[in-house]
């Protein structure tokens, strides 16, 4: 699920960049950005759930309706306002989007690896078990991954 992620928001944040500075900003239609993006998103993602139900129908039945649900991530929908909102070139906006799409995929495999370690190894307060510990660890995390902020500027 990481990689398929990763894999879709690199090339929506890439679609993006060149339907916004080379289709919608020359005609004076860049007020469309949000619809426009959203389109491009839910688009690739049907055409790569059509591919990965094609050529790889056991990938298919394994992500399940997870993969269309890729289409609602707002971290996808998010680097792309991002790309917009920080003027990066396309190259830049490839990077952007593999490096963000990489950041999500290391935060929910963190989350799930610690869920996983807690359930076997630890007797958890009844009022922790579920998403009351998933929460917790999320929110730990991103004071973790905060610490990164900063670290590298891309001009």
């Amino acid at each position: 699920m990481g990689v398929a992620v990763v894999f879709v928001m690199t090339s929506t944040t890439a679609l993006n960049n060149l339907v916004y500075y080379k289709i919608l900003l020359p005609l004076g239609l860049e007020h469309f950005r949000f619809i426009v993006f959203i389109i491009v998103i839910a688009a690739f993602v049907q055409l790569v759930e059509m591919t990965v139900e094609r050529f790889f129908p056991t990938l298919y039945y394994v992500l399940g309706i997870f993969l269309p649900l890729i289409t609602v991530n707002c971290a996808i929908f998010g680097a792309s306002l991002f790309m917009v909102i920080r003027k990066y070139a396309f190259v830049q906006s490839l990077a952007y989007g593999a490096g963000s799409g990489i950041g999500w995929m290391v935060a929910i495999i963190s989350i799930s690896a610690i869920r996983e370690k807690l359930q076997k190894t630890s007797k958890l307060p009844q009022g922790l078990e579920g998403p009351a510990i998933t929460l917790l660890i999320t929110g730990l995390l991103a004071l973790a991954f905060l610490a990164f902020s900063g670290m590298i500027r891309v001009q």
